[in-house]
């Protein structure tokens, strides 16, 4: 078995870790369990340091336990959050587990058979039976208030605005918590529990838990550092939100191209914490990437393995070709193999024009300088063409006869012109 506190400490990704965890994993193999609030039906990148922190735990020999907060969820956890969020109900909180299960199995390994393989857990499952007296006659006799406030996680959230607090609500997702610890530790003998820095008091408070309760003192805490970027900013966000794991929410177009644009300092830092490569290859990749950093090469071996690792090999390659589309040497079938979206993000702000459907078929020259402004003039056109400085749908055309027809279409709706290397418009067949 490796050694997993030494795996995640050179990945630069251990922040806490409670006296006695390394004694604990050295003696064999371990289980430990990362929670996951199903706010939302699909994971984003933000969830991604605790779900790879499970994925080194498996790859060490140890068992790894997914916990998704179908109770929790719908309370939701208020550590280092600036206001209280909307609770959801049962049936959208059964459809995020779901998708969110799904999702996971990118990661762990649930079907094996092996002795390590990982388990998905629901907290709902063992708190749907508990009613109020008896959950705060049985457990929340065992942690005091003051123990609970002295959380910075509560700390912080009462100063930043004392006449909005904390709800009760909130207030007791720390015991909640704490008593998933409890229970996965007595009912299938998870004695780690990890996450976030900012997880750091709800974890605690479990372990206390557990101490109070069973009198048991080998329960452990261990969390990551919360990531941001070089420059400070929160990872995983861009101008148009949260870089999601589901397709449908982010492409895999747009989710390789956060990777492959991230900057060097952070591109050497992201490979070692969210891929699997070993020290050796990492090293090698960024000595190869400071010989000519242009050449961009730790961001493109960083976003294919988190691409591959997401969304598959067929998906990553697809990526690749949309990304080469703008200036590398892409050809019509590789623009016919985009779909609408994709197509849309790659070409994104380019100049665009509206043509009749009606319109069609038309004189190459007509569509161009006529039906739409692509050239000032039919006589600019015609020259563009002839010198062979136009393509359509990435095809150079030359005959200045050639007349467009439905068959140019892209998509059912667009058609790409190209003037130059780098001069594109689209023109929207309506």
């Amino acid at each position: 078995m490796k050694n997993f506190v030494e795996e995640i400490k050179w990945r630069g990704m251990l922040q806490d870790i409670m006296p006695g965890t390394e004694e604990l994993l050295a003696k064999g193999q371990a289980s430990a369990y990362v929670g996951i609030d199903p706010t939302a039906d699909s994971l984003h990148i933000g969830h991604l340091v605790s779900i790879m922190m499970l994925r080194h735990f498996q790859a060490c020999g140890h068992k790894p336990y997914a916990l998704v907060g179908g109770a929790t969820g719908m309370i939701g956890d208020p550590s280092m959050k600036s206001s209280e969020r909307n609770l959801l109900d049962e049936e959208t909180l059964a459809h995020n587990v779901s998708c969110i299960r799904a999702q996971l199995s990118h990661f762990l390994d649930f079907d094996s058979g092996a002795e390590n393989s990982a388990v998905l857990v629901n907290n709902y499952d063992w708190m749907k039976d508990w009613s109020f007296i008896n959950f705060i006659r049985d457990i929340g006799k065992h942690i005091t208030v003051n123990y609970m406030m002295a959380k910075d996680s509560v700390k912080v959230r009462l100063s930043r605005d004392s006449s909005v607090g904390m709800s009760f609500t909130e207030f007791s997702y720390q015991l909640l918590q704490a008593y998933d610890f409890l229970w996965l530790y007595e009912h299938e003998g998870v004695h780690l529990q990890m996450g976030g820095s900012d997880q750091w008091g709800n974890i605690t408070t479990g372990v206390e838990l557990i101490r109070r309760i069973l009198g048991k003192d080998d329960a452990y805490a261990m969390t990551c550092p919360l990531i941001k970027k070089a420059d400070g900013k929160k990872f995983g966000k861009t101008e148009k939100g949260n870089i999601w794991l589901d397709p449908a929410k982010t492409s895999p177009y747009e989710f390789y191209q956060f990777w492959l644009n991230v900057s060097d300092e952070d591109a050497a830092r992201y490979i070692r914490i969210f891929t699997s490569l070993d020290s050796e290859t990492i090293d090698s990749a960024i000595a190869q990437h400071e010989t000519d950093p242009g050449m961009r090469s730790l961001q493109k071996l960083l976003a294919k393995e988190v691409t591959v690792m997401v969304h598959g090999e067929e998906e990553y390659e697809n990526a690749v070709s949309a990304s080469q589309m703008l200036f590398g040497k892409s050809t019509s079938e590789d623009l016919r193999k985009l779909d609408e979206r994709t197509f849309l993000q790659v070409f994104s702000g380019v100049p665009t024009f509206d043509v009749a459907r009606e319109d069609l078929p038309c004189n190459i020259l007509e569509l161009l300088a006529v039906k739409t402004s692509v050239y000032p003039s039919k006589g600019e056109a015609r020259k563009a063409v002839q010198q062979g400085g136009f393509s359509l749908n990435k095809d150079r055309v030359t005959d200045i006869y050639r007349d467009i027809t439905s068959e140019d279409i892209v998509d059912g709706k667009y058609i790409l012109v190209q003037k130059g290397k780098k001069n594109y418009s689209i023109i929207n067949i309506k």
